[in-house]
């Protein structure tokens, strides 16, 4: 007698899993900040993320820093992890991901401020971080 179920976990299908599917079609959701007005900073810290050199094709892990100060609207959480989970499979450099990462968010919610800072593990020897930032300027 056949274990359906063993088969269908040891077999890997075709078709995408839904963690997949949300990750393709996920995009950064915003909502209106709750206190407008107020100057405070919200620091999300995601440890996973992953990517893959463009040079080597070997994977980069990095934990990401995100500091922000909000003006009108808030990055949804769910929302930002599916976005930062994009990046497993893209060829990109740590400096073009950390600059990417910043710009999309700016696009999706205009914070007064943010800081990204892209913590990548070591890998031959060769720590890197790198740190960029947005200041929106008065007249925005």
């Amino acid at each position: 007698m056949s274990n359906s179920l063993s088969e269908s976990v040891s077999q890997p299908s075709q078709e995408m899993k839904y963690g997949e599917r949300e990750i393709a079609e996920g995009q950064l959701i915003t909502f209106p900040n709750p206190r407008i007005g107020r100057r405070y900073n919200i620091d999300i810290t995601l440890p996973e993320f992953t990517c893959k050199c463009p040079f080597s094709g070997y994977p980069d892990f990095a934990t990401i820093h995100i500091t922000y100060i909000p003006d009108q609207l808030v990055v949804e959480l769910k929302a930002l992890k599916l976005y930062i989970n994009s990046y497993r499979d893209r060829y990109i450099s740590h400096e073009e991901s950390a600059n990417q990462i910043l710009d999309d968010f700016v696009a999706a919610c205009d914070p007064l401020e943010i800081t990204v800072k892209a913590d990548f593990a070591p890998r031959g020897n060769v720590h890197t971080v790198i740190e960029v930032r947005h200041v929106k300027s008065e007249g925005q």
